[in-house]
């Protein structure tokens, strides 16, 4: 039996989520599931990630080009020279997320990756499981896997904040180190 909401307006079969709202369509047809590498864009993913822990995606997802100005196009070098007059500017954007503790979280996390050995992308996709089988519903799919608790116990000791492990799951879903598109899905390929 095929989930409830899998087709859009359109006549599009998606995940029932990106049936949702404009914003979702566009983001779940391009981006979400898409492997994506490439430490800037890992980067503003893990803090977009961490700005929308307790808030709705579509929030974050309508406020995204206003991040990526506030946070210089998410260069983790840029970042990391963030004063604290650029904290309390960000405090003062009406057009992000004003958390200071997630402000403060993107930073250290900017300044983290400027610390790392390797690459950011190297990094992340070495928690990326193995294949699993294609959910059938979104209730199939889960918050937390062995991976991303993994991938947040390393991330923390290294340094990281607020990332824990179902933010690290969505994560790797935005990112296509999991592909957790439903069966009926038309990106289910």
């Amino acid at each position: 039996m095929a989930e409830a909401g899998l087709l859009g307006t359109d006549g599009i079969k998606r995940c029932s989520w990106g049936n949702s709202a404009q914003d979702y369509v566009e983001y779940h047809d391009t981006e979400w599931g898409v492997p994506l590498h490439g430490d800037e864009e890992l980067y503003e993913r893990l803090c977009l990630e961490s700005f929308q822990s307790g808030l709705s995606w579509i929030t974050i997802l309508r406020k995204r080009e206003s991040f990526r100005k506030a946070f210089k196009k998410f260069k983790p070098k840029k970042v990391a020279a963030f004063t604290d007059d650029d904290v309390e500017r960000l405090m003062q954007d009406a057009s992000i997320v004003r958390n200071r503790a997630k402000i403060l979280a993107a930073v250290n996390n900017a300044r983290v990756i400027a610390e790392l050995d390797g690459s950011l992308d190297d990094l992340l996709w070495s928690f990326a499981p193995a294949r699993r089988k294609r959910p059938r519903t979104m209730a199939d799919v889960p918050a937390i896997t062995d991976e991303s608790k993994a991938m947040a116990k390393d991330l923390k000791k290294r340094g990281f904040v607020f990332l824990g492990p179902t933010t690290c799951y969505a994560l790797m879903q935005a990112t296509g180190m999991v592909d957790d598109h439903v069966r009926d899905c038309f990106r289910a390929g």
